[in-house]
């Protein structure tokens, strides 16, 4: 008799514990969740509450420089703007970084043709000399080509290095331009060049507006005078060298390091009713260059997660996990924000159930990616049939990466989605200063905003995780 007893909760057991393994690898979104987010997204796409606070932020702070004074504006301004909003706990958290400063800019040719050229320094750049630095040019066609040059051509030089990005709809020209910024200058460095300048990352053929961006220099010892030419100027310059002739070039840069500094991510939460502990992590950086005020790059993205987030706490019933919304410190001079929260949070990797930073405009989502466990692509999937009406395919091919701030936490084990924005003409504007609040279409915006909605109110729901880790997703190639 006791045989069989033990036999049969021997088998009870047995089964329950398959029905909790099943039940683990199963990540769900109940129907009732999946109708809601349907709602969310129809109200969602309508709703101007992103187009209203860019508008604020843009209008009432502007350029927001990490270390400026705008930069202190812009965490008061995010903090009061978290509260207006209704969000239920609004807090900081200290990042430290490098404090860089750009105070003037001139550059010009002497000879053979003296004229006046059209730039803007790069962030981390030295200064040049009082009364600027008169030095011949040296030209690269492309990155490579400067990685092949002897050093002796290039000592005492300004190393000047072309770069020719192509529109594309999800940017992937950018990481071509990109490299040539951060990596060419640091080279340029290195092999004795006196100051460095490059054809501006950027795609805006007829327009004198020259992309600022970061180098890839981190410590003042190390930096030399690095500048972008707008690409009418640097055709110019590669039309003065193309002649064959000794060219030589001035730069007066009035840049440079200038200490440390603190500031902030700002963060804004609508507290989980079931889970408060747990949280989907969705944000922008607050942070901008300063030459023009910050819409697209990124007071959208602060706008888009902010939205999102209110439009799920407006809804009858709050969502069962928190909705962590961070306007991120200082992305644009090396991701400080982003670095800082993922080492402060990676103890809690695990309770971070699925996250994505928008930064790239404002443009339509066409494409969403996913990096989850295996087991909850179902769920993913589910997300996908809701917001596929709004443009969004979901390719299950590629993996997710976060978003620029938001892959350094994705980095540490967090699951995530890359949300791909139509990034056709972004790269017209970013880093320059047409980057203003005309470039943004509200339909485009409250689109983005629906996206964010429901995919952050359908993982909050759902009945299972995505996988999230320590070090769960080391290996999956995800880049943003």
């Amino acid at each position: 008799m006791n045989r069989i007893v033990r036999f049969h909760a021997l088998a009870l057991g047995l089964s329950l514990a398959l029905s909790a393994q099943a039940a683990d690898k199963a990540t769900t979104i109940p129907a009732k969740a999946v109708s809601a987010a349907e709602q969310l997204r129809d109200r969602a796409v309508t709703d101007q509450t992103a187009y209203k606070v860019v508008e604020s932020l843009t209008t009432e702070v502007g350029p927001r420089v990490a270390g400026s004074p705008n930069d202190e504006r812009g965490r008061a301004w995010a903090v009061a703007k978290f509260k207006e909003l209704g969000f239920d706990k609004v807090y900081t958290e200290k990042v430290t970084y490098p404090l860089w400063e750009r105070r003037s800019e001139h550059g010009a040719i002497v000879s053979p043709y003296p004229q006046p050229l059209t730039l803007t320094a790069l962030g981390y750049s030295a200064g040049t000399p009082k009364g600027g630095l008169t030095a011949d040019v040296v030209g690269f066609a492309d990155l490579d080509a400067l990685k092949a040059a002897d050093a002796a051509t290039i000592k005492g030089k300004i190393v000047y290095v072309s770069t020719h990005m192509q529109r594309q709809k999800d940017g992937h020209d950018y990481g071509m331009g990109s490299a040539t910024r951060t990596l060419g200058a640091v080279l340029a460095a290195q092999k004795g060049a006196a100051a460095y300048l490059l054809r501006s990352a950027g795609t805006d053929a007829h327009s004198r507006t020259p992309h600022t961006g970061v180098t890839g220099f981190r410590d003042e010892k190390q930096a030399i005078p690095a500048a972008a030419l707008s690409l009418p100027d640097a055709d110019q310059l590669e039309r003065v060298l193309a002649s064959g002739k000794p060219v030589t070039l001035k730069l007066d840069l009035d840049v440079g390091f200038n200490g440390t500094y603190t500031g902030a991510n700002v963060i804004g939460e609508i507290t989980g009713r079931k889970h408060p502990d747990q949280v989907v992590a969705i944000g922008g950086h607050l942070d901008s260059w300063d030459l023009g005020t910050g819409a697209i790059d990124d007071g959208a993205g602060v706008a888009i997660a902010m939205a999102a987030a209110k439009l799920i706490k407006d809804m009858p019933q709050r969502p069962d996990r928190t909705i962590r919304v961070i306007a991120f410190a200082n992305e644009e001079m090396g991701l400080w924000g982003g670095r800082a929260y993922a080492d402060q949070h990676a103890k809690d990797v695990a309770k971070h159930q699925l996250g994505t930073e928008s930064d790239f405009g404002s443009g339509k989502i066409w494409r969403m990616t996913a990096s989850v466990k295996p087991e909850a692509r179902g769920a993913i999937e589910q997300i996908a049939k809701v917001i596929e009406p709004l443009g969004v395919a979901y390719d299950a091919t590629k993996p997710g990466g976060g978003g620029s701030d938001l892959s350094q936490m994705h980095g540490k084990g967090m699951a995530a989605l890359s949300l791909t924005q139509d990034g056709t003409d972004y790269f017209d504007y970013h880093h320059t200063a047409n980057d203003t609040l005309d470039k943004i279409d509200p339909k485009d915006l409250a689109q983005n905003v629906a996206v964010y909605a429901v995919f952050s109110y359908m993982a909050a729901q759902a009945n299972g995780d995505f996988g999230s880790a320590p070090n769960a997703f080391a290996n999956d190639g995800a880049r943003d």
